[in-house]
């Protein structure tokens, strides 16, 4: 499906029906730049700087994929205005037509203050939330003032949302952690809108949720939902066993439905992808030679094996465990030193979290152990880049590598594994993923690892770099007709309508 198929699949269902997205990252930013001032007139007054307001799309998975959904369906985006120059570009209410190239929806920008994005964002949603959530190791932080600030966030936007709708009837569609709270107040003020959730994440078992301590608050607030969609099936099964065990509630594994204030809540598998349009490069072979052949130039590659990795810098992602089997590759398979380069790129994420900094000096540390082992005075076995990269600079990459890594401890889908596949037109290239992501359930062709076993780990990019082009392009195309076929649009298209079909009979 494609995004004008899903506007028209769409069509006849949310005709007279608003769709309100709520999300915590809005998906255009205006941001405040200083830059060189430019003309006669400005060097006669002495101006050598000017600020100039720009727009940007963020790093972010979740932008990527509602982005395109939202232009196809329209819509009001409602999220918290973290740009410099948001508040200069919005009405008084905070809202403003986006894209703002070629306006096609509405976002609806909430203004935090620093001790509401700190104890929201960063406390509750990212310190305790998050690690809970994920099968990494990293202890959640459980604070009282954090957890007022999320209740107090939750319902500044659960205000919004109400207002948004006023008399109308609507679809609201709540994304992610940062918002359990929300479906429920929503709904106590107009039970009569339908709300449905997609959690990114994954779900922890039903022991590992005991630990927090407002766990019947936010299993309650979700269950405001009347539908609520994870990645996998494995997630919903361990949602409502965590609900079957901590709240007073009837949960129907027949249908998949979990029993609250005598309305139920569904709870189902929407497997979140990629538009691969985005992702297509160069239609001619030559001018896909000459774009590989540009990308390994600019990162001084001569003739070396490229493999490449990018992520978000979060302890999710595994990536000390990928630079440390790269160098047990190293020791276990000497004849690749000189032949063979990784480049890693690393996007900032969280940096005043203290976790994170722990991270960013770890994977530091870890390119510094490799290359001061093995790298020569002609090869550099590790180029790392701590730094957001451009979608279009991706795609390069992603077409020039011959392996991408996805190496995550735990991850609900992961997006990076389906974009590289989207980007490989030639068929060409081998994706190594590991097995504790979401995706590894649908990409079977992919060489699949256990990020823990660093000495597997090593042999399965011994293996990836052996491939001969025949499998890899017998891989490839399972690869990219999966993709292919089940797209952004297909995910938003099954969960919405799903929706849709709800708020039809009420």
């Amino acid at each position: 499906m494609n995004s004008a198929q899903l506007a028209s699949a769409l069509g006849d269902s949310l005709r007279d029906t608003r769709l309100i997205v709520v999300a915590n990252r809005e998906p255009y930013i205006h941001v405040r730049r200083t830059r060189p001032a430019k003309g006669v007139w400005n060097w006669l007054r002495g101006r050598r700087e000017s600020v100039e307001v720009e727009w940007t799309r963020p790093a972010s998975g979740l932008v990527t994929a509602l982005d395109p959904v939202m232009r196809a369906c329209g819509g009001t985006w409602i999220a918290h205005g973290s740009g410099n120059a948001d508040r200069e570009t919005a009405d008084a209410r905070g809202r403003l037509k986006v894209p703002p190239d070629k306006p096609a929806y509405t976002l609806r920008r909430i203004w935090l203050t620093p001790e509401e994005e700190q104890g929201y964002y960063y406390g509750l949603a990212n310190s305790a939330l998050w690690p809970l959530c994920h099968i990494a190791y990293a202890r959640p932080v459980f604070d009282e003032s954090d957890w007022q600030q999320y209740v107090r966030v939750n319902r500044r936007f659960a205000d919004a949302v109400i207002e948004e709708v006023a008399g109308q009837r609507a679809v609201v569609f709540v994304q992610d952690y940062h918002f359990a709270l929300l479906p429920r107040l929503v709904k106590e003020a107009r039970p009569d809108v339908t709300v449905c959730q997609f959690w990114h994440i994954p779900w922890p078992n039903r022991e590992a949720f005991r630990v927090c301590p407002w766990g019947e608050e936010i299993l309650h607030g979700l269950l405001g939902n009347d539908l609520i969609g994870f990645h996998v099936q494995y997630h919903c099964n361990n949602f409502l066993d965590t609900v079957d065990r901590a709240l007073e509630s009837r949960v129907d594994y027949e249908h998949f439905a979990a029993w609250r204030g005598g309305r139920p809540t569904f709870v189902k598998p929407f497997p979140i992808s990629i538009d691969p349009t985005l992702w297509t490069g160069p239609a001619k072979a030559g001018d896909r030679t000459a774009e590989v052949k540009n990308v390994r130039q600019a990162l001084g590659l001569n003739g070396q094996r490229l493999i490449f990795g990018v992520d978000r810098l979060d302890y999710t992602k595994g990536i000390p465990d990928r630079l440390k089997a790269f160098g047990r590759l190293l020791e276990r398979h000497p004849e690749w030193r000189g032949r063979v380069t990784m480049v890693q790129v690393g996007a900032p994420s969280r940096e005043h979290l203290t976790r994170y900094q722990a991270l960013m000096a770890e994977v530091e540390s870890c390119v510094e152990a490799v290359n001061d082992k093995f790298k020569t005075d002609h090869w550099l076995p590790v180029i790392y880049r701590a730094e957001h990269h451009h979608p279009d600079a991706l795609g390069q990459l992603y077409r020039a590598a011959d392996v991408c890594v996805v190496s995550s401890l735990h991850d609900g889908m992961n997006l990076v594994a389906k974009e590289f596949i989207a980007a490989r037109g030639d068929e060409l290239g081998v994706l190594v993923l590991s097995e504790f992501t979401g995706a590894a359930r649908e990409l079977d062709m992919a060489v699949h690892v256990n990020p823990f076993a660093v000495d597997a780990f090593a042999d399965a990019l011994h293996a990836a770099l052996l491939m001969p082009p025949a499998d890899q392009r017998k891989r490839m195309r399972a690869l990219r007709e999966r993709v292919a076929t089940h797209t952004v649009f297909d995910w938003a298209g099954a969960l919405l309508q799903a929706a849709c079909r709800m708020e039809a009979v009420r």
